[in-house]
C-alpha cells in the first residue's frame, strides 16, 4: 500500500504552494506598481499569513508519525489548507479597482478574513491533537490559550472598524508568531 502521509503531503503541498504564490504575487504588485496605495494593517497581515503558511508546512511534518489514517482526518486537513488559501485570496484579490486602497478593501472584507482566521486557529488546535497525545503534550499553556483568545480577538475584529485595534492585533499576532516560531520550531524532528 502506498505511504498515506506522502499522498496527503502532496495535496497539502499543492495548496500551500498556490497560497504562497498568491501572497508573493500580491506583494510583488507593490514593487511593480509603486502607485498602488499600501496599507500597514494589510501589509502586516500579509507578512503574518506568509509566516503562517511556512509554519503550517513545518507543523505538518509531524503528520508523518501517524500510523493510522482515516478519511475524516484527510478531509479535515484539506479543509484546513483550503482555509489558508482563502485567507490569501482575501488579502490579494484579483482586482480592487472599486476600492481606494488595499486598506479600504481589507476593512470591507474583514468579517470574511477574521471569520476564516478564527477557524484556522481552532483547526490548528485540533490538528495538534490529531498528531497524538505525545505531540500535544509538548505544547505549553500559551499555545492552548491561543485559539480561544484569537477567536475572541477575531470576533472583535469582525465588528469593529477601529484602525488602532486592527493594527494592534496585526502587530501582536506577527510578534507572537515570530516568538513562537523561534521558541518552538528551531529544530525539525
Amino acid at each position: 500500500m502506498p505511504d498515506a502521509f506522502s499522498h496527503v503531503r502532496l495535496i497539502l503541498g499543492f495548496v500551500i504552494s498556490l497560497s504562497l504564490a498568491r501572497l508573493l504575487t500580491g506583494l510583488a504588485r507593490f514593487v511593480q506598481h509603486p502607485d498602488v496605495r499600501r496599507d500597514p494593517i494589510h501589509l502586516v497581515w500579509a507578512v503574518s499569513i506568509l509566516l503562517l503558511l511556512v509554519l503550517f508546512w513545518w507543523w505538518e511534518f509531524w503528520l508523518g508519525t501517524l500510523t493510522v489514517w482515516s478519511f475524516p482526518v484527510y478531509v479535515f486537513l484539506i479543509a484546513f489548507v483550503f482555509q489558508l488559501y482563502l485567507l490569501t485570496t482575501l488579502l490579494f484579490p484579483d482586482n480592487i479597482a472599486e476600492y481606494e486602497s488595499y486598506g479600504d478593501y481589507f476593512m470591507s472584507r474583514r468579517k470574511w478574513f477574521f471569520g476564516l482566521f478564527a477557524c484556522v486557529n481552532a483547526f490548528d488546535a485540533v490538528d495538534t491533537l490529531i498528531k497524538g497525545p505525545a505531540h500535544a503534550s509538548q505544547y505549553e499553556l500559551d499555545y492552548w490559550l491561543q485559539a480561544p483568545v484569537y477567536c475572541l480577538l477575531c470576533a472583535i475584529a469582525m465588528f469593529t472598524a477601529k484602525r488602532k485595534f486592527h493594527y494592534g492585533f496585526a502587530v501582536l499576532n506577527l510578534v507572537y508568531q515570530s516568538f513562537y516560531a523561534v521558541r518552538a520550531f528551531t529544530v525539525l524532528g
